[in-house]
This record gives C-alpha cells, structure tokens and sequence, in this order.
C-alpha cells in the first residue's frame, strides 16, 4: 500500500468514527436552530480574531477575550450547544492526535 493509499484511508476511517460523526449531527442541529446559530458565529468570530491576532503576534485584545468568555458562558447554558463543544473538543484532540503521529513518524527529517 502506498502512503496516498493509506492517507485516503485514514481519511475514510475519520469520517466513519464516532467523533467525527456525533461533531457533524450536534452541528448540523444547530445550523437548524437560526438563534443558536446566530451566537455561535459570533462565539466563532471572536475566537477566529483573537487566535488571528495571537499568531500574528498581536498583543492581545483583552475586551474580546472578556466578551469571548461571556459568550460560552452564556452558550453552555444551552444543552446542546453543551454537547456541540464537547463534541468538538473530542472531534480536535483525535485530529490532534493523528497529526502527533504523523509529526512524530518524520520528526528526525524535520530537526
């Protein structure tokens, strides 16, 4: 088997696990529901401009981070926009994970 050969199966099993599929149905309902999906991409919004402004070494913005951290506060309030960031957390540390692997496997070419 070649490495694109794995790669796509690799892809193929993300799409078929358990994290992958429970992040993609608690997104879709909320992308159903207009309110919640108005406060998540502003939630969103916020967290892209400050992760932005960090890695482009920008000092950060205090009053985002403040209105950040109301925002999922006030979005964890909501069951389902619960189970969506947990699901989205679970869905990020497998990718993370799989990327650890990835990195770990040609780190010595990478030195």
């Amino acid at each position: 088997m070649n490495v694109y050969d794995t790669a796509n199966k690799l892809a193929y099993e993300i799409k078929q696990c358990e994290e992958y599929n429970n992040y993609k149905k608690l997104k879709k309902e909320i992308k159903e529901n207009p309110e919640l999906k108005q406060k998540l991409d502003n939630f969103e919004k916020l967290r892209y401009e400050i992760q932005l402004a960090s890695i482009q070494g920008l000092e950060q913005d205090n009053k985002k981070a403040e209105d950040m951290q109301k925002e999922y506060i006030e979005l964890i309030q909501n069951e389902s926009m619960k189970k969506y960031f947990d699901a989205e957390l679970k869905f990020n540390v497998l990718l993370t994970d799989v990327n650890k692997i990835i990195a770990d496997a040609v780190q010595e070419l990478i030195k």
